[in-house]
């Protein structure tokens, strides 16, 4: 009955609009207020315990990375080189796309920051070269969503703290899935050259292919950072981000793209991001052990048992209500809330739970291409002057694609076991 009602509360605040850690929160306090064993001291320890974590270092020095890529003008390297390799294919904007947001994503890992960066720019180039609006609005948003799978990923991060399982181990079992949503959206691409064909790309054509490549080449030496010095052991992933923003920041400093005013503004919007996030896993750090006293894992296995013993059905639950949830509740508020819930049940399935960490993540992050939360959306709308409702028409089409993706990824674990297995001891 109290889980229920808490639940509910959270829900309706939510629906009301209010901002989701106070909607987590609120009900969480009127527990704790009724509840005559409970003390506000041992809910504020619950609350500001759950954000004293190391791993959790991780995040602000990833999202600063990917600013820092924007700002510095390291995306632009990345999106000339690829324009330069892609000249000669039809439908080669396309192709620049989908692989400017796999090689942005090894800086990033936030589907936010890939729809700001690239979408200002692609849209456009897009748009000037021909492609239909609502193609390049909805290839733009749907291949934002590789940052969040590919690592350094933001959201692997969160679940890894919440789930207990390495984030180095994480950060890999998402490389073949990200690697895998990237050749299904360049099929889509392929297939929409050939029915509609645009006239030959113009930009890039004057850059030698090794002239584009070595202007990106130290660009493309992040990922190597992050994943080798993880892989090596030389860095933790708290410290491998600390690299990489340092790198990205010598990197910017070389070329002389960064001035003082950039330089200020990624630290504000850096600020402002992380204090976001924080906010809500601090508010979620409450929820979870207010929902965990009144046993609801518990109760979500016990349900979960008495419908099925089947593994395959289970996790086609778990993607229907994942999928129902990212609608309402961005990627992190998502994780935070369902984990502690959904573990303790996938567990007792005999379901990894680095697997089980991939599919949350892709289930959730469907979310942001998705009313009324879809944050892509209006980021998108944002950039590009392109209205909502263009944008959403834009992403319809490519929901297909990125659920092939995860049907792919749900019932065939080795996407996103095997390079775990072979690489992390």
């Amino acid at each position: 009955m109290i889980l229920g009602g808490l639940v509910i509360a959270m829900l309706a605040l939510l629906i009301l609009r209010v901002p989701v850690a106070f909607s987590m929160l609120t009900p969480c306090l009127v527990y704790v207020v009724w509840s005559p064993d409970i003390t506000m001291g041992v809910a504020l320890q619950q609350t500001v315990g759950s954000v004293d974590s190391f791993p959790l270092l991780a995040v602000p020095l990833f999202i600063m990375t990917g600013y820092l890529s924007n700002a510095g003008g390291l995306a632009d390297r990345l999106f000339r080189m690829l324009l330069t390799l892609f000249k000669k294919i039809p439908g080669a904007l396309g192709f620049v796309n989908v692989f400017s947001s796999l090689t942005f994503s090894w800086m990033s890992g936030a589907a936010i920051a890939d729809a700001a960066g690239l979408g200002s720019v692609l849209v456009p180039a897009m748009k000037k070269r021909g492609y239909d609006e609502k193609f390049a609005l909805g290839l733009t948003g749907a291949s934002s969503l590789i940052g969040p799978i590919m690592p350094p990923s933001i959201p692997a991060i969160v679940y890894a703290v919440s789930a207990g399982v390495s984030v180095g181990a994480l950060f890999f079992a998402g490389v073949l899935p990200a690697l895998v949503l990237t050749s299904i959206l360049c099929l889509f691409v392929y297939r929409e050259a050939k029915r509609n064909p645009v006239p030959e790309e113009a930009g890039g054509q004057d850059m030698p292919v090794s002239k584009a490549i070595t202007s990106a080449l130290p660009v493309l030496l992040t990922p190597v950072i992050i994943l080798g010095g993880i892989l090596g052991g030389i860095f933790t992933p708290t410290e491998a981000a600390a690299a990489a923003v340092i790198w990205v920041l010598i990197l910017s400093l070389c070329y002389r793209s960064l001035s003082f005013k950039a330089f200020r503004g990624v630290l504000v919007k850096t600020t402002s991001t992380t204090g976001s996030i924080m906010l809500i896993v601090a508010a979620a750090g409450l929820f979870g052990w207010v929902i965990a006293r009144e046993q609801g894992p518990q109760a979500v296995t016990e349900a979960m048992l008495q419908f099925t013993d089947n593994p395959i059905v289970f996790l086609l639950l778990i993607n229907v209500a994942l999928l129902l949830t990212g609608m309402f509740l961005e990627p992190v508020a998502g994780l935070l809330i369902t984990v502690p819930v959904l573990m303790p049940a996938a567990l007792e399935f005999g379901i990894d739970p680095l697997h089980l960490g991939i599919v949350m993540i892709l289930n959730l992050v469907l979310g942001l291409l998705t009313p009324p939360v879809g944050l892509v959306l209006y980021v998108l709308s944002s950039v590009t002057g392109s209205s909502v409702q263009t944008v959403t028409r834009g992403t319809v089409p490519f929901l297909i694609p990125l659920l092939i993706t995860l049907l792919l990824i749900t019932f065939i674990p080795a996407f996103s076991l095997w390079l775990p297995s072979l690489l992390v001891k």
